[in-house]
């Protein structure tokens, strides 16, 4: 089963029921399945076939859907394009991939204008599940990024996976702001709101200036962020918050740590506690905290439902129908990224007595100090506690002696004493522990999912 076929329970089954908000206007299922049609019909017409990619690099928007949708419908392979990019990462994906054609915002206006003289009639195409359905391309933060080929089974199993563990349904309201070039906003968003027929809000990006409103007025049930998203909430006056807490039965959080103690601060000024979870570009959602149940800061909970997980020399390793097929062009990278079946996430973890797994931070991030191990998430979850720290990320900076040492980069006002941040490290941590130095910067660099890009961290002078 495709997943068309999947997303036929809404577009058949709820067809006249209100499916999408977007800028103002609302939407069925049936005009969705019926603009996607005719997006096909065009593609079609602009000579893609099946096994033909599809570059989308666009912004959230309607014709975003549009053009994801009819790419199923008709076998095209869509290569989503994160909007952020730039001409050199552009590049790289447009000759790694070679897609066909690629939209972008300058094209939707005529494409939009020929979309309507085409014929709203499904193109016959069967399309097995086992079939590409997406080309998503990781972050590259350690080197040049590279292509996940993802089925429409890995997505099938992913979507069906959260929506029975997270009891998603059509009763639900989804607010929707992550980006859909990006798995968390495309393979857990997209997907469980046409599987589900759940109404879902589309924004183009969050912002925080109107998430005051844009909650109170759609009152969803359901919210998928990133921690990022969730230090902008804490903003939010207490009346609102509860407000908005009581009318969200679910808010999840992933495609980067979550802070415990971010955690437990939302929990007091919303009432409700964040179910984290745990995915990756090539394998989709993998672990997830219990709906039901303890949902245990610091950790990401359970592998879900069909996914195996075991944990060797600390490395985290998966295997399931969620992971991905392979990365697009490269089979020596595919071939490495293997054993016995087993995909090497690359994520450092450990595992309780009782099952809960919680990650310790990426085995690129691990730093080797005079022959300790360190992980900088340890490091990072105690700075974020300390209430003078909005931010922090910890990283390696080489060192003559003891090979490489932990540096700390606060996000802090101009007042906060920085002697009074390193002193507690010293009560709190192990000696090798405490970082070096501590620098005080304005932000920190994130992607677009707000992930930390400790690459680009300024390099102490």
């Amino acid at each position: 089963m495709n997943l068309i076929q999947l997303f036929d329970l809404s577009f058949h089954g709820r067809a006249t029921e209100p499916a999408l908000e977007w800028l103002g206007d609302t939407y069925t299922f049936a005009d969705l399945d019926a603009r996607s049609n005719r997006m096909a019909g065009l593609l079609q017409e602009r000579g893609l076939q099946q096994g033909d990619r599809l570059g989308i690099y666009l912004a959230n928007r309607i014709e975003y859907v549009d053009l994801y949708l009819a790419c199923l419908k008709l076998g095209v392979i869509a290569v989503p394009i994160n909007i952020l990019y730039r001409e050199r990462e552009l590049t790289h994906i447009l000759n790694d991939a070679q897609p066909k054609l690629l939209i972008t915002a300058a094209e939707m206006e005529e494409l939009n204008a020929a979309a309507l003289a085409m014929p709203a009639t499904r193109p016959p195409i069967h399309i097995d599940g086992d079939r590409a359905a997406a080309i998503i391309y990781t972050s590259g933060t350690t080197g040049a990024s590279k292509g996940a080929v993802l089925t429409h089974n890995n997505f099938a199993s992913n979507a069906v996976n959260l929506l029975a563990a997270w009891r998603i349904t059509a009763e639900d309201r989804l607010l929707l702001a992550l980006p859909l070039f990006h798995v968390h906003g495309l393979a857990n968003g997209l997907h469980c709101w046409l599987i589900s027929g759940l109404r879902l809000r589309l924004l183009e990006r969050f912002e925080a200036a109107s998430a005051e409103r844009e909650f109170l007025d759609f009152q969803p049930t359901v919210f998928f962020g990133v921690p990022a998203m969730y230090v902008r909430l804490m903003d939010l006056p207490e009346p609102t918050a509860r407000k908005i807490g009581a009318a969200a039965r679910l808010f999840v959080c992933g495609s980067a740590p979550l802070p415990a103690q971010l955690m437990t601060s939302f929990r007091d000024l919303y009432g409700s506690v964040i179910l984290e979870r745990y995915g990756m570009t090539e394998t989709l959602m993998n672990i997830s905290n219990p709906y039901a149940g303890e949902r245990r800061p610091g950790s990401v909970g359970f592998p879900l439902p069909g996914v195996s997980v075991k944990i060797v020399d600390g490395e985290v390793l998966v295997k399931g129908p969620n992971v991905f097929r392979e990365y697009w062009g490269r089979p020596e990278a595919t071939a490495k990224a293997f054993t016995d079946g087993w995909f090497h996430t690359g994520d450092v973890a450990t595992q309780s007595p009782d099952g809960y797994i919680t990650l310790e931070g990426r085995r690129s991030d691990l730093i080797i100090s005079g022959g300790f191990n360190i992980y900088p998430r340890e490091i990072e979850e105690f700075l974020m506690e300390q209430p003078e720290v909005a931010e922090a990320a910890v990283a390696a900076q080489p060192d003559r002696v003891r090979g490489e040492v932990p540096i700390a980069y606060l996000v802090v006002s101009d007042e906060c004493d920085l002697a009074e941040i390193e002193a507690r490290c010293r009560a709190a941590l192990a000696s090798f522990k405490i970082p070096r130095a501590f620098h005080r910067v304005q932000a920190l660099p994130r992607n677009a999912l707000g992930k930390v890009q400790k690459h680009l961290l300024p390099k102490p002078s």
